[in-house]
């Protein structure tokens, strides 16, 4: 009995020993290899660059007050539709002391001539009915009084514009009310009522009221990078795809390219602004991101390969041809020389003709 148990140790490790060389011997046999086989077909290739930007109204307007005060009214919301001419806000004035007194001055001042030549005018009036004085010197007093009777108006309605900020005669135009300059959507209205704003001038801009865009005339603001810049015209063409509005896919065609670029996180870019063209504005909103695709190159119906199975050494590029294929496929290495690529595929312009078998990717 230990003799057999003898026997099947020798066996087993003789097993072990025998498998494990066979083992190490085929793992030590290199592995044939496959590659697929890749025949040149005729193809349309285009270079592409997608550009991220954003869609911006063409024209968007601050209002500004055309004089300082305290707001004491707003007639529109964010979101709101407005006519040029609409009122859009009213302003209370807050006159400054030293004006007020001046126009004040002026109307008593007004009303003292008045006064005068009232009397004046009088005197005047009794001697040229007892023919004391001629007709002309009554004629020059009654001119003297109505002079001084619109210089009191004048002076009163001046005091009023300083006090209130609003003409006596022409209260519609009155600088209190700020209107829309043109016509469009009401973006943003950064103030509220009670709010101080002052009127644009030499030493500041002034107070924003509210910021309208006239939204039937969108572009697409985005930015190109130096190495790309040299591809674009301005006219060529573009798709604009908007994340937040898929379905909508207008088109656009590129207006402006900046003469000059900026740093933007160390690369240099270049702003662009594309004219878009879109049926359908409902919906849009201004600051939308959105992505413009632009045909850079393109050619039609030329043989092409996939780019992966070309070899780059240098400036020159390879691919290897089948010679034979029994017993066992025979490649050959041979220079082509290749044009525009989509990154897909590349264009084929020399080397090999459309019945050429190339070698493929491992398989």
């Amino acid at each position: 009995m230990k003799k057999f148990f003898r026997i099947l140790m020798w066996v087993v490790i003789s097993a072990i020993f025998v498998g494990t060389f066979v083992y190490l011997y085929l793992n030590s046999k290199t592995p044939e290899e496959v590659y697929g086989k890749v025949i040149p077909e005729r193809a349309d290739i285009q270079r592409t660059t997608v550009l991220t930007g954003k869609i911006e109204p063409r024209d968007e307007i601050e209002i500004k007050p055309q004089i300082s005060g305290i707001v004491s009214e707003i007639n529109v919301e964010p979101g709101d539709k407005v006519q040029a001419g609409d009122v859009i806000a009213k302003i209370k004035v807050i006159p400054e002391a030293s004006q007020l007194s001046s126009a004040q001055s002026r109307v008593n001042n007004a009303k003292i001539d008045l006064s005068d030549c009232q009397i004046k005018y009088d005197r005047a009036k009794a001697l040229y009915e007892k023919k004391v004085i001629s007709r002309e010197e009554y004629e020059t007093a009654e001119k003297n009084l109505n002079k001084a009777a619109e210089e009191v108006q004048a002076a009163d309605d001046a005091y009023t514009i300083v006090r209130e900020g609003v003409s006596k005669y022409n209260a519609k135009e009155s600088n209190t009310l700020v209107r829309a300059t043109i016509t469009g959507l009401v973006l943003d209205v950064p103030v509220k009522v009670g709010s101080s704003v002052i009127q644009a001038n030499t030493m500041n801009d002034g107070t924003t009221i509210a910021t309208i865009a006239d939204m039937t005339n969108l572009i697409f603001k985005g930015n190109v990078d130096e190495t790309e810049v040299g591809s674009l015209k301005v006219g060529m063409p573009m798709s604009i795809s908007i994340g937040a509005m898929p379905e909508k896919n207008p088109t656009a065609v590129v207006e402006y390219i900046a003469p000059k670029g900026t740093d933007t996180n160390g690369a240099n870019s270049f702003e662009i602004k594309a004219e878009l063209s879109l049926d359908d504005t409902e919906g849009l909103r201004a600051g939308y991101s959105a992505n413009a695709t632009v045909t850079l190159e393109k050619a039609g119906n030329v043989m092409s390969l996939p780019e992966s199975v070309i070899e780059f050494a240098g400036d020159s590029t390879f691919v290897y041809v089948m010679t034979d294929s029994l017993p066992k496929a025979i490649y050959k290495r041979v220079p082509v020389v290749t044009g525009l690529s989509d990154g897909i595929k590349i264009e084929i312009k020399e080397g090999i003709d459309s019945t050429a078998t190339v070698r493929g990717s491992k398989m």
